[in-house]
Protein backbone atom coordinates (compact mmCIF):
# COMPACT_ATOMS: atom_id res chain seq x y z
CA UNK A 1 0.00 0.00 0.00
CA UNK A 2 1.26 3.34 -0.63
CA UNK A 3 2.38 5.65 1.86
CA UNK A 4 2.02 8.67 -0.05
CA UNK A 5 -0.95 11.18 1.45
CA UNK A 6 -4.42 11.41 -0.48
CA UNK A 7 -5.99 14.42 -0.51
CA UNK A 8 -9.22 16.31 -0.79
CA UNK A 9 -9.58 19.63 -1.55
CA UNK A 10 -12.86 21.60 -1.13
CA UNK A 11 -13.28 24.53 -3.05
CA UNK A 12 -10.89 23.94 -5.31
CA UNK A 13 -12.24 25.98 -8.23
CA UNK A 14 -12.42 28.99 -6.08
CA UNK A 15 -10.64 32.53 -5.33
CA UNK A 16 -7.61 31.41 -3.44
CA UNK A 17 -8.31 27.62 -3.93
CA UNK A 18 -7.37 27.09 -7.74
CA UNK A 19 -3.98 28.40 -6.77
CA UNK A 20 -3.99 25.85 -4.10
CA UNK A 21 -5.25 23.05 -6.36
CA UNK A 22 -2.99 23.81 -9.03
CA UNK A 23 0.49 23.79 -6.93
CA UNK A 24 -0.51 20.58 -5.54
CA UNK A 25 -1.75 18.90 -8.96
CA UNK A 26 2.45 19.98 -10.24
CA UNK A 27 3.72 18.14 -7.44
CA UNK A 28 1.29 15.22 -7.62
CA UNK A 29 3.95 12.47 -7.73
CA UNK A 30 4.68 13.65 -4.34
CA UNK A 31 1.02 12.89 -3.32
CA UNK A 32 -1.17 9.66 -3.91
CA UNK A 33 -5.22 10.36 -4.48
CA UNK A 34 -6.06 13.76 -4.91
CA UNK A 35 -9.37 14.41 -4.68
CA UNK A 36 -11.82 17.24 -5.44
CA UNK A 37 -15.15 17.33 -3.94
CA UNK A 38 -16.96 19.97 -5.96
CA UNK A 39 -21.51 20.12 -6.46
CA UNK A 40 -23.54 19.58 -9.58
CA UNK A 41 -23.76 23.56 -10.33
CA UNK A 42 -19.47 24.06 -10.97
CA UNK A 43 -19.24 21.28 -12.58
CA UNK A 44 -21.91 22.52 -15.19
CA UNK A 45 -20.77 26.10 -15.00
CA UNK A 46 -17.06 25.38 -15.07
CA UNK A 47 -16.88 22.70 -18.00
CA UNK A 48 -13.13 24.00 -18.71
CA UNK A 49 -11.51 24.25 -15.59
CA UNK A 50 -13.16 20.50 -14.56
CA UNK A 51 -11.90 18.74 -17.51
CA UNK A 52 -8.61 20.96 -16.89
CA UNK A 53 -8.57 19.27 -13.10
CA UNK A 54 -8.72 15.90 -15.23
CA UNK A 55 -6.51 15.87 -17.40
CA UNK A 56 -3.62 17.46 -14.54
CA UNK A 57 -4.79 13.91 -12.74
CA UNK A 58 -7.53 15.33 -10.01
CA UNK A 59 -10.47 12.83 -8.90
CA UNK A 60 -13.49 14.77 -9.65
CA UNK A 61 -15.88 13.67 -6.80
CA UNK A 62 -19.58 15.43 -7.79
CA UNK A 63 -22.03 15.87 -4.55
CA UNK A 64 -23.90 18.20 -2.09
CA UNK A 65 -21.38 20.08 0.17
CA UNK A 66 -24.18 20.07 2.61
CA UNK A 67 -24.99 16.43 2.09
CA UNK A 68 -23.67 14.74 5.24
CA UNK A 69 -23.53 11.16 3.13
CA UNK A 70 -21.98 12.35 0.11
CA UNK A 71 -19.09 14.14 2.34
CA UNK A 72 -18.89 10.92 4.69
CA UNK A 73 -18.15 8.91 0.80
CA UNK A 74 -15.80 11.83 -0.63
CA UNK A 75 -13.68 11.05 2.70
CA UNK A 76 -13.19 7.93 2.53
CA UNK A 77 -9.42 6.96 1.85
CA UNK A 78 -8.49 10.28 2.14
CA UNK A 79 -5.37 11.56 4.38
CA UNK A 80 -5.62 15.38 4.58
CA UNK A 81 -8.89 17.70 3.92
CA UNK A 82 -8.50 21.44 2.39
CA UNK A 83 -11.10 24.02 2.87
CA UNK A 84 -9.85 27.08 0.48
CA UNK A 85 -12.87 28.90 0.53
CA UNK A 86 -12.32 32.56 1.30
CA UNK A 87 -13.99 34.11 3.98
CA UNK A 88 -13.40 38.40 2.65
CA UNK A 89 -14.68 41.30 2.08
CA UNK A 90 -16.33 40.07 -1.39
CA UNK A 91 -18.64 37.64 1.25
CA UNK A 92 -21.80 39.04 2.90
CA UNK A 93 -22.11 38.25 6.69
CA UNK A 94 -24.59 35.30 5.36
CA UNK A 95 -22.24 33.51 3.13
CA UNK A 96 -19.22 34.07 5.90
CA UNK A 97 -21.84 32.18 8.17
CA UNK A 98 -22.97 29.23 5.93
CA UNK A 99 -18.72 29.14 5.28
CA UNK A 100 -18.36 28.44 8.68
CA UNK A 101 -21.07 26.08 9.43
CA UNK A 102 -20.15 23.61 6.17
CA UNK A 103 -16.43 23.90 7.98
CA UNK A 104 -17.61 23.08 11.35
CA UNK A 105 -19.78 19.71 9.74
CA UNK A 106 -16.76 18.82 7.92
CA UNK A 107 -14.54 18.94 10.32
CA UNK A 108 -16.97 16.69 12.66
CA UNK A 109 -17.72 14.19 9.77
CA UNK A 110 -13.45 14.17 8.78
CA UNK A 111 -12.41 13.16 12.72
CA UNK A 112 -15.09 10.52 12.54
CA UNK A 113 -13.55 9.11 9.52
CA UNK A 114 -11.32 5.79 10.06
CA UNK A 115 -8.88 7.70 7.40
CA UNK A 116 -8.61 11.39 7.74
CA UNK A 117 -5.86 12.61 10.06
CA UNK A 118 -5.54 16.35 9.13
CA UNK A 119 -7.73 19.42 7.94
CA UNK A 120 -6.44 22.45 6.40
CA UNK A 121 -9.27 25.04 6.90
CA UNK A 122 -9.93 28.08 4.94
CA UNK A 123 -7.22 30.62 6.16
CA UNK A 124 -4.57 31.78 4.47
CA UNK A 125 -4.59 35.19 5.52
CA UNK A 126 -4.10 37.51 8.82
CA UNK A 127 -3.27 35.57 11.79
CA UNK A 128 -6.47 35.58 13.55
CA UNK A 129 -4.69 35.34 16.97
CA UNK A 130 -1.83 37.85 16.68
CA UNK A 131 -2.50 39.67 19.23
CA UNK A 132 -5.02 39.62 22.38
CA UNK A 133 -7.11 42.43 20.77
CA UNK A 134 -7.43 40.27 17.12
CA UNK A 135 -10.15 38.19 19.08
CA UNK A 136 -11.84 41.10 18.33
CA UNK A 137 -12.08 42.23 15.18
CA UNK A 138 -15.01 41.69 13.14
CA UNK A 139 -13.22 39.86 10.23
CA UNK A 140 -12.11 37.21 12.45
CA UNK A 141 -14.98 36.00 14.00
CA UNK A 142 -15.85 33.06 11.34
CA UNK A 143 -12.34 31.65 11.42
CA UNK A 144 -12.13 32.17 15.01
CA UNK A 145 -14.99 29.62 15.56
CA UNK A 146 -13.75 27.16 13.23
CA UNK A 147 -10.22 27.32 15.26
CA UNK A 148 -11.98 26.73 18.07
CA UNK A 149 -14.05 23.53 16.68
CA UNK A 150 -10.69 22.32 15.72
CA UNK A 151 -9.14 22.56 19.19
CA UNK A 152 -12.62 21.14 20.98
CA UNK A 153 -12.44 17.82 19.14
CA UNK A 154 -8.94 17.81 19.89
CA UNK A 155 -9.73 18.28 23.89
CA UNK A 156 -12.19 15.44 23.50
CA UNK A 157 -9.82 13.04 22.08
CA UNK A 158 -7.20 13.62 24.97
CA UNK A 159 -9.76 13.66 27.68
CA UNK A 160 -11.25 10.07 26.62
CA UNK A 161 -7.92 9.05 25.63
CA UNK A 162 -7.97 8.70 22.31
CA UNK A 163 -4.84 10.13 21.50
CA UNK A 164 -5.33 13.79 19.81
CA UNK A 165 -7.95 14.03 17.45
CA UNK A 166 -8.14 15.52 14.35
CA UNK A 167 -4.87 17.33 13.70
CA UNK A 168 -5.15 20.58 11.65
CA UNK A 169 -3.09 23.49 10.22
CA UNK A 170 -3.70 26.71 10.26
CA UNK A 171 -1.43 28.86 6.96
CA UNK A 172 -1.36 31.99 7.75
CA UNK A 173 -0.12 33.90 4.48
CA UNK A 174 -0.87 37.60 5.56
CA UNK A 175 -2.61 39.53 2.63
CA UNK A 176 -2.41 38.03 -0.61
CA UNK A 177 0.61 40.77 -2.41
CA UNK A 178 -2.02 41.51 -5.42
CA UNK A 179 -4.38 42.76 -3.09
CA UNK A 180 -2.14 45.12 -1.86
CA UNK A 181 -0.59 45.79 -4.98
CA UNK A 182 -3.63 46.56 -6.75
CA UNK A 183 -4.76 49.36 -9.33
CA UNK A 184 -6.96 51.11 -6.80
CA UNK A 185 -3.14 51.94 -4.39
CA UNK A 186 -0.68 51.86 -7.64
CA UNK A 187 -1.95 52.77 -10.89
CA UNK A 188 0.51 52.32 -13.71
CA UNK A 189 -1.05 54.02 -16.06
CA UNK A 190 -1.75 57.36 -14.18
CA UNK A 191 1.76 56.33 -12.29
CA UNK A 192 0.19 57.65 -9.23
CA UNK A 193 -0.16 55.67 -5.65
CA UNK A 194 -2.29 55.97 -2.57
CA UNK A 195 -0.08 55.25 0.65
CA UNK A 196 -1.44 55.04 3.90
CA UNK A 197 -0.26 56.93 6.76
CA UNK A 198 3.56 58.27 5.83
CA UNK A 199 3.75 54.69 3.78
CA UNK A 200 6.79 53.55 6.00
CA UNK A 201 4.15 50.71 7.88
CA UNK A 202 6.07 47.21 6.55
CA UNK A 203 3.55 44.35 5.61
CA UNK A 204 3.95 40.61 5.21
CA UNK A 205 2.93 39.57 1.88
CA UNK A 206 2.72 36.54 0.09
CA UNK A 207 1.54 35.93 -3.42
CA UNK A 208 -1.36 33.57 -4.57
CA UNK A 209 1.06 31.24 -6.07
CA UNK A 210 3.56 31.10 -2.81
CA UNK A 211 0.29 30.36 -0.90
CA UNK A 212 -0.08 27.33 -3.44
CA UNK A 213 3.91 26.01 -2.80
CA UNK A 214 3.65 26.93 0.83
CA UNK A 215 0.40 24.95 1.45
CA UNK A 216 2.89 21.97 -0.41
CA UNK A 217 5.51 22.19 1.89
CA UNK A 218 3.40 22.45 4.65
CA UNK A 219 2.14 18.75 3.75
CA UNK A 220 5.50 17.81 3.00
CA UNK A 221 6.76 18.67 6.48
CA UNK A 222 3.50 17.40 8.64
CA UNK A 223 5.53 17.51 11.79
CA UNK A 224 6.23 21.07 11.47
CA UNK A 225 3.11 21.93 10.27
CA UNK A 226 1.36 19.78 12.92
CA UNK A 227 -1.21 21.68 14.92
CA UNK A 228 -0.43 25.15 14.79
CA UNK A 229 -0.53 28.26 13.21
CA UNK A 230 1.80 28.20 10.30
CA UNK A 231 3.33 31.89 9.90
CA UNK A 232 4.80 32.20 6.24
CA UNK A 233 5.15 34.66 3.75
CA UNK A 234 6.64 35.82 0.29
CA UNK A 235 8.64 38.80 1.09
CA UNK A 236 7.60 41.87 3.79
CA UNK A 237 7.89 45.15 2.50
CA UNK A 238 6.67 48.94 2.93
CA UNK A 239 4.38 50.93 0.54
CA UNK A 240 7.48 52.98 -0.09
CA UNK A 241 9.57 49.87 -1.02
CA UNK A 242 6.81 49.00 -2.94
CA UNK A 243 6.38 52.61 -4.47
CA UNK A 244 10.31 52.62 -5.41
CA UNK A 245 9.81 49.15 -7.47
CA UNK A 246 6.61 50.26 -9.69
CA UNK A 247 8.70 53.24 -10.35
CA UNK A 248 11.70 51.27 -11.14
CA UNK A 249 9.83 49.30 -12.94
CA UNK A 250 7.89 52.22 -15.40
CA UNK A 251 11.01 53.58 -16.16
CA UNK A 252 12.15 55.38 -13.35
CA UNK A 253 9.91 58.37 -13.14
CA UNK A 254 8.59 59.80 -9.69
CA UNK A 255 5.00 59.02 -9.57
CA UNK A 256 2.77 61.40 -7.84
CA UNK A 257 1.40 60.13 -4.57
CA UNK A 258 -1.58 60.69 -2.10
CA UNK A 259 -1.12 59.89 1.63
CA UNK A 260 -4.55 58.48 3.55
CA UNK A 261 -4.29 59.45 7.50
CA UNK A 262 -5.25 56.78 9.45
CA UNK A 263 -7.74 58.40 10.77
CA UNK A 264 -9.61 58.75 7.57
CA UNK A 265 -8.90 54.93 7.32
CA UNK A 266 -10.67 54.29 10.45
CA UNK A 267 -13.79 56.77 9.92
CA UNK A 268 -14.37 54.47 6.25
CA UNK A 269 -13.86 51.16 8.24
CA UNK A 270 -16.53 52.62 10.90
CA UNK A 271 -18.92 54.00 8.41
CA UNK A 272 -19.06 51.09 6.59
CA UNK A 273 -19.79 48.72 9.81
CA UNK A 274 -22.73 50.62 10.31
CA UNK A 275 -24.21 50.61 6.97
CA UNK A 276 -23.60 47.27 6.37
CA UNK A 277 -21.23 47.68 3.49
CA UNK A 278 -19.54 44.84 2.71
CA UNK A 279 -16.13 46.82 1.69
CA UNK A 280 -16.40 47.04 5.79
CA UNK A 281 -14.00 43.90 6.32
CA UNK A 282 -11.47 45.34 3.69
CA UNK A 283 -11.28 48.40 5.75
CA UNK A 284 -10.44 46.68 8.49
CA UNK A 285 -8.62 44.43 7.14
CA UNK A 286 -6.22 46.81 5.72
CA UNK A 287 -6.27 49.08 9.19
CA UNK A 288 -4.93 45.69 10.91
CA UNK A 289 -1.74 45.69 7.79
CA UNK A 290 -0.97 49.36 8.20
CA UNK A 291 -0.88 48.92 12.05
CA UNK A 292 1.83 46.16 11.59
CA UNK A 293 -0.24 43.07 12.37
CA UNK A 294 1.46 40.67 9.90
CA UNK A 295 4.80 41.71 11.44
CA UNK A 296 5.33 38.59 13.21
CA UNK A 297 8.53 38.32 15.48
CA UNK A 298 9.25 35.25 12.60
CA UNK A 299 8.70 33.49 9.55
CA UNK A 300 8.12 29.94 9.19
CA UNK A 301 9.10 29.07 6.34
CA UNK A 302 12.25 27.38 7.38
CA UNK A 303 10.24 24.98 9.25
CA UNK A 304 8.73 23.56 6.07
CA UNK A 305 11.58 24.49 3.59
CA UNK A 306 9.81 27.35 1.95
CA UNK A 307 12.09 29.91 1.82
CA UNK A 308 12.44 29.74 -1.58
CA UNK A 309 9.47 32.12 -2.34
CA UNK A 310 8.83 35.42 -4.72
CA UNK A 311 9.81 38.63 -4.10
CA UNK A 312 8.75 42.11 -4.20
CA UNK A 313 10.11 42.50 -7.65
CA UNK A 314 8.66 39.72 -9.13
CA UNK A 315 5.27 40.79 -7.53
CA UNK A 316 5.36 43.96 -8.77
CA UNK A 317 6.14 42.53 -12.65
CA UNK A 318 3.28 40.69 -12.50
CA UNK A 319 0.98 43.79 -11.53
CA UNK A 320 2.33 45.70 -14.51
CA UNK A 321 1.86 43.21 -16.74
CA UNK A 322 -1.46 42.65 -15.29
CA UNK A 323 -2.50 46.55 -15.80
CA UNK A 324 -1.30 47.42 -19.09
CA UNK A 325 -0.82 44.08 -20.81
CA UNK A 326 1.63 41.82 -21.22
CA UNK A 327 4.28 43.08 -23.99
CA UNK A 328 3.09 46.96 -23.60
CA UNK A 329 5.92 49.55 -23.06
CA UNK A 330 5.42 52.39 -20.75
Amino acid sequence: MSSKQNLLIIGATGYIGTHITSQILANKTSFGRTAIFTSPHTVEKKPDIIDGLKKQGAEIIVGDTTNEDDLVKAFQGIINSFSPLQMNKHNHKRRRRAIVASQTTWIKLASQSPTVTRFFPSEYGTDIEYGPESATEKPHQAKLQVRAALRELEAEAKGKGEGKGLEYTFLVTGPYAEAVLRAASFDVKGKKAVLMGDGKGRISLTTKDDVGRLTVKALLHPSASKNRALRVNSFTASELDILAEFERQTGGEKWSVQHMPFEELRRLESEAWEKGDPMATGYTLRRIWAEGGTLYEERDNGLVDGEDTEGLGDAVGVAVASQVGQGSHL
